[in-house]
Parts: structure tokens; sequence; C-alpha cells
């Protein structure tokens, strides 16, 4: 009986072997390798659809373009929406076109979008999933300390990105999970810049947003840190509103409670702490009010994006129309509330990796430091760089 199913691939290419190594070709070692019934050569595929559309089988296959690595479903959805547009190209994403070829082959069969179904068991991760992806979150930890050390002014934002590089690597990483977004004073308020080209000047905020691939799952982490390694009066007054209302938003999170409720009542707890705050700046004031009423009156499904095979990964099943969203055990998301006091020349968005559990949550980045005297402190120990010039000078 059929349990794990089949795969169609490509023969090996005795040509690339010999440059490159052995490959795995259609055959036993495959199934055993990927747990499938059989791989098969993909010139079987043909005879096979052939056979579903004369059985009158229904037929799933994705309708969403294929994710690569350093990238979410938006990214390749976008560029096959700007091809097929393009009045230079139009070429139909290669979804399409299987689609079309299917269609053609088995033309009493109906094909449907695979998707869904495949988002609905992503939602909720599975032990050896949350193992693989607490993982990813400890390397981008690691890392992003290691920016924190390596951090000095007159460097440039992507010198910030090799030593974070340098321990993804060490750990078994694959590669990164998205590009590095490392930005520097007026380059904070850009929560994707990654042109990684200024240089670090005194007095600049740092916010340093990058994980790895490992095993074919990610995490999210940023911080955000001084250049010179001292946080001023202005920025300690930012900083310490920002991670008090940072800190009432991930104390709400559970199970079973409408999201909606839980924003809400993260902005009640954000009222009182900017109610204890004695502000010097009244711009920072007014940004951190305007920050709490938002959530005071929210009515978002939503605490930031899910986590797993991608780094903005499918958030999984929909609740019934009209049913209130709300989060369950074994889901992973990251929080990122971004707070921006253009008048101060000030912008702030930290980031955790968080897991639901049946009675709350589970800061998967928790050990990377978040207080001010933790961060500076962290900043005064020596880099990658600066122990590389002490080996070298032996």
């Amino acid at each position: 009986m059929m349990r794990g199913g089949m795969a169609y691939i490509p023969p090996k290419n005795t040509g690339r072997e010999r440059s490159q190594g052995p490959e795995i070709g259609p055959g036993d070692e495959a199934a055993t390798i990927t747990g499938l019934d059989a791989v098969l050569a993909r010139d079987e595929f043909a005879k096979a659809v052939t056979a579903f559309g004369q059985a009158g089988r229904i037929l799933y296959t994705p309708f969403a373009p294929e994710v690569l690595g350093n990238a979410s479903g938006a990214e390749p959805a976008g560029q096959a929406r700007a091809t097929l547009n393009d009045p230079w190209d139009g070429r139909p994403s290669r979804e399409t076109a299987f689609i079309a070829k299917l269609k053609a082959a088995a033309p009493a069969s109906e094909v449907r979008d695979f998707d869904p179904i495949i988002r609905g068991l992503r939602g909720i991760k599975s032990a050896r999933e949350i193992a693989k992806i607490r993982e990813a979150t400890r390397i981008a930890g690691l890392g992003l300390i290691e920016a924190m050390r390596e951090a000095d002014v007159g460097m440039y934002e992507y010198e910030l990105q090799a030593p974070a590089e340098y321990i993804f690597k060490k750990y078994g990483s694959q590669g990164a999970a998205y590009f590095a977004l490392v930005a520097t004073g007026p380059n904070v308020p850009y929560s994707h810049y990654h042109r990684g080209s200024r240089k670090l000047a005194d007095g600049d905020l740092v916010q340093f947003d990058y994980a790895p691939d490992y095993n074919y799952y990610v995490s999210d982490v940023t911080r955000v840190f001084p250049a010179n390694g001292r946080f001023t009066r202005k920025q300690r007054e930012f900083y310490s509103i920002y991670l008090a209302m940072y800190r009432a938003l991930m104390s709400e999170i559970r199970p079973g409670v409408p999201v909606r409720d839980l924003l809400q009542a993260a902005g009640k707890k954000m009222q009182a702490a900017i109610d204890g705050t004695t502000f010097t700046s009244e711009p920072i004031r007014r940004a951190a009010q305007a920050f709490a009423d938002r959530y005071k009156a929210s009515q978002g499904s939503s605490f930031g994006h899910s986590i797993g095979l991608e780094v903005h990964d499918v958030a999984g099943g929909r609740p019934a129309p009209g049913a209130p969203v709300m989060l369950q055990a074994g889901q992973t998301f990251t929080i990122e509330p971004a707070l921006q006091v253009p008048e101060e020349g000030l912008a702030m968005r930290l980031e955790d990796a968080l897991l639901v559990t049946p009675t709350g949550y589970l800061n998967l980045s928790a050990f990377v430091p978040l207080e001010i005297p933790a961060i500076e402190k962290l900043m005064q120990e020596p880099g990658i760089s600066a122990l590389i010039k002490k080996r070298g000078n032996r």
C-alpha cells in the first residue's frame, strides 16, 4: 500500500558529477533518503499523469511560485506578477505553465490548488520543527552578539554583517534567512534597508536584523545599540520607554484569547508605563502616547509575522468567517513594533522569536541582551577583528 508517495526526478548528470561530486538519481537510494515509496525517472511522469487523467483523478499542485533561499512568498509572487505584466516580457510563472501542461495531459481531471492544504499544515509546528527554529534562533542571537561586540565608529554597515555570517557558518547554517538589514543613523527608520554602505558615526544608533537558514528553517531577531557603545541621555529615554511598551506587548501573548483583546490589553499596560515615566522630551512622549493609543484601539489579528520555512512564513488556516483570530500552541512568530520620533532623529524596532505554549509563550531569543546596561557591557568586549589582530601581533 502506497503511504509515502512517489517523486519523479531527472537522471544523474555524469558530466556535472565529474566536477561537483556524486549525485543522487532515481532509484532505491533516493527513496530511502526521502522516505517516499519510490523515486522514479522524470520521463515516467508523463505516463503517470495520463493514467491519472484516464481515471478522472483530482490533481493537486502548488499554484503559488516556488520560494527559494533568502526569500518569502511575497517576493517570488511579486516577481511573477511583474514579469507577466511587463509589456516586453509577459511570460507566465513556472507554476502557471505547469498547470497548463497538466490540464492538457489530463483534460478529464480537475486541477486544484495544493497551497491551502500545505499552509494549514505549516501553521502549527511539530516538536522537530520547533527544535530547528530554536537552533536557528540560537545561531541568530550569537551572530547578533558578535556584531554588537564588533561595532565601532568608523566601520561600515557591511562590516557588521561579516561576524554574524562567520557565526552562521560556524554552527552549520546553509546561509542567510534573508538579506542582512544593518542600518545606522538616518537609515534606521527604513525597516528593510539593506544597502550596507554607510559609515557608523559617533552618536548613531545601529539596527541589526539578520538570521540564518538552518536545515531549511529560519528565525528573525533584531536589536538596536549605539555605534560608540554608549547610549546618549536622549537615546536612553527613548529606548527605555520603547522597551517597556515592547515588553507590555510580549506579556499578553497566550493562546485561546482573541488577538484583538490581547493587543488592547497590551495597550493599557503601555499606558501605565507612560504614566509612570518622567519625560524630558515632549516629542518622545507624544510618539509613545500615539503608539499606546494604537494598541488600545486595535482591531488587529496578529502580533507580527510567522517564522518557519520562510522568514515571513505562512500563518496556517484561518478561522471561520466572523470568528476571532486566536493564537494556538505551536505557533512561532516574531513581534517587531516600530516607533519613530522624526523631530528627535530617533527610530526603534526590536524583534524576538516567540513560541506559543499551552499557557503563554517562550521567548527563544531572550538570551540576546535587551537592557541598556547589558548592551553597553557587551559592547566593551573585544570583537572578532580585535581577536584576529591580537593573534596576528603575537
